[in-house]
């Protein structure tokens, strides 16, 4: 039982389906106390499990994403869309639009209904953002990469590109600001001092994965046939549209319950055995694979049971999920929503503890620039 909690780092993929359930769970509420519950358990487990490494320390900046968000769609709400509901708050000079945006204006009548509804909207898709950056703050996406199925190793790649971006971006700004705090360049402008050298940081970047992805192959394929190849590609399609139907189909409650859950089923199920049957074509080996152990069960659980707890509120007390505005409510925490965001609360203890840099064994690498942006590169550098 000790060793169960020695230091090491978790699966990359457990904690992107925590995310992923934790996301779901609030895609079922416009409840604030819910939303913003959901982003304080985000944030707890973010403070608890994230490593030391640069792109782990980006998660206040999905928050300040998410308080823009909240902020545009006010104002976008009081410009066009604030007409409902019976308390004004103020009026707004009327501005007439040309015929072909008939039954659109801007200004009128602001009603306190209007801004808690955009208020409300706009919290629920801050917290699918947070739940993103929380899953790249705990989840290195190069380790996730490694640990792909090898017939999703191309699209592993873009999808590995694109969601390291932004961690790329915080951890070159930050790296930045502290250079020309150093230095002492605060009159240096924004331009000047910050965005050219990020970008010219990211483009040393993209020179380095794509040197790194030549080196070890990238783009080799096996010898298959024409009517596997065509066989694959026909079952990796199918699954893949049934799979996306199949989840818009669950997370709506709009939609008829046999769009939901059975084609989500026969999607994984095409899914698998194309994944499966084109693997053949990729032959590689990974070098130190990542463990899938019962820490990694048990993390997945809570963000699973989270979003079937957050389910089975929408059957049980849909009316407390979704806060009243016509009329005008105030908005009460149920105990099915407590209990879904504490459950995903206990991934901060069932993880395993993350190994930092001081006090454990020292990492074994290869000599590399720090700065080449492959310094969390599992097949180039080996960790205890």
């Amino acid at each position: 039982m000790t060793s169960a909690r020695l230091p090491r780092r978790l699966h990359p993929g457990a904690w992107w389906l925590w995310s992923i359930g934790l996301a779901a769970a609030a895609s079922r509420t416009t409840n604030p106390f819910v939303l913003l519950l959901l982003c304080a358990v985000a944030g707890l487990v973010v403070a608890a499990r994230r490593s030391d490494a640069p792109w782990a320390r980006g998660f206040r900046f999905y928050l300040v994403l998410g308080l823009v968000i909240i902020a545009i769609r006010v104002v976008f709400r009081v410009l066009v869309g604030a007409r409902f509901g019976s308390i004004v708050l103020f009026e707004l000079p009327v501005v007439e639009l040309p015929e072909v945006t008939a039954g659109i204006t801007l200004g009128g009548t602001v009603t306190l209904e209007g801004i808690l509804s955009a208020v409300y909207d706009g919290l629920r898709i801050a917290t699918l953002l947070i739940c993103l950056g929380a899953a790249n703050s705990l989840a290195d996406a190069k380790r996730m990469l490694k640990s792909l199925p090898a017939a999703l190793y191309e699209i592993g790649v873009a999808v590995t590109v694109a969601l390291t971006v932004a961690p790329q971006l915080i951890e070159s700004g930050q790296r930045i600001r502290r250079a020309r705090a150093l230095r002492g360049d605060s009159d240096v402008g924004i331009a000047r001092g910050v965005v050219i050298p990020v970008l010219d940081d990211a483009l040393d970047r993209s020179l380095v994965l794509a040197a790194a992805m030549d080196g070890r192959g990238y783009g080799r394929r096996g010898a298959i046939d024409a009517r596997t190849r065509r066989l694959t590609g026909a079952l990796l399609l199918t699954g893949v549209f049934g799979v996306a139907v199949g989840t818009y189909g669950v997370l709506d409650g709009t939609t008829p319950r046999w769009i939901g859950g059975p084609v989500l089923a026969v999607g994984c199920l095409l899914a698998v055995v194309g994944l499966r049957v084109s693997g053949r074509r990729v032959q590689r080996t990974v070098y130190r694979p990542d463990p899938w152990r019962r820490e990694e069960w048990l993390v997945v659980g809570c963000g699973v049971g989270a979003a079937a707890l957050m389910f089975a509120a929408t059957e049980v007390d849909p009316a407390n999920l979704f806060p009243s505005l016509q009329p005008l409510q105030w908005p009460m925490l149920g105990l099915l929503p407590a209990g879904a965001a504490a459950l995903a609360a206990l991934a901060a203890i069932v993880a395993p503890p993350v190994p930092t840099t001081t006090g454990t064994a020292a990492p074994v690498h290869i000599d590399r620039d720090d700065d080449a942006g492959v310094s969390d590169e599992p097949e180039l550098v080996a960790t205890t």
